[in-house]
């Protein structure tokens, strides 16, 4: 059995001061932004690809969480699997992919201490980027590696872009063991993703 670890991916979180000036106008005083999440079958900072196939069927499975209005995400990569709410900075409105590219709404929880800071370094007109949170393991291709069938989206976070590709500030790649898997994904998670397989393979299926 392969190996569980913490992986991360990283894009810029394009934005200007006129789209958050009018996002504030638009949303009541909230800071809600568009842009892109992550790309697939593209070679990424830490010198990992996502293939198409895995980084859909993740966004299909995390559908349930921003439905349930539990897709929050952190202000900086913290050193778990599981997401902080005392942390929480932004939630996740909606994703979809396109084209092999995975777009996203984001609201700023400006109630919350990460999510003001988070909403003064938008209104400052800080570079941020985006950058999913996942466990899953790799495989060893050329020089890069790609990302494996056990992938499992846990959320997206706002980062800084690193200096150095992959130098962010937790432990990225660390080992997980079944019971922080476990305490990641509800019972209810972990049911919704195998119907979400089995109704994707009748899909294909009926083609």
């Amino acid at each position: 059995m392969s190996d569980m670890r913490l992986l991360t991916s990283y894009d810029v979180f394009d934005y200007t001061p006129d789209m958050v000036k009018e996002s504030i106008e638009k949303n009541g005083g909230k800071i809600i932004m568009k842009g892109v999440l992550q790309k697939a079958d593209v070679l990424n900072q830490n010198g990992r690809i996502y293939p198409l196939n895995v980084l859909e069927r993740e966004v299909r499975n995390y559908q349930k969480f921003i439905l349930e209005n539990r897709a929050m995400g952190e202000l900086d990569h913290p050193d778990s699997s599981v997401i902080s709410l005392k942390n929480a900075s932004h939630v996740v409105k909606e994703a979809w992919s396109e084209s092999g590219v995975v777009y996203g709404r984001v609201e700023i929880l400006d109630r919350t201490p990460s999510g003001n800071i988070l909403k003064g370094l938008i209104e400052s007109g800080v570079k941020l980027g985006i950058s999913s949170r996942g466990v899953g393991s790799t495989r060893k291709q050329n020089d890069y590696n790609i990302v494996q069938d056990d992938f499992q989206l846990i959320c997206w976070d706002f980062v800084s872009e690193p200096s150095t590709p992959g130098a962010f500030m937790f432990a990225e790649g660390r080992k997980l063991s079944t019971a922080e898997l476990k305490s990641v994904f509800s019972r209810s998670d972990r049911i919704d993703r195998v119907m979400n397989d089995i109704l994707q393979i009748e899909k294909i299926g009926g083609k």
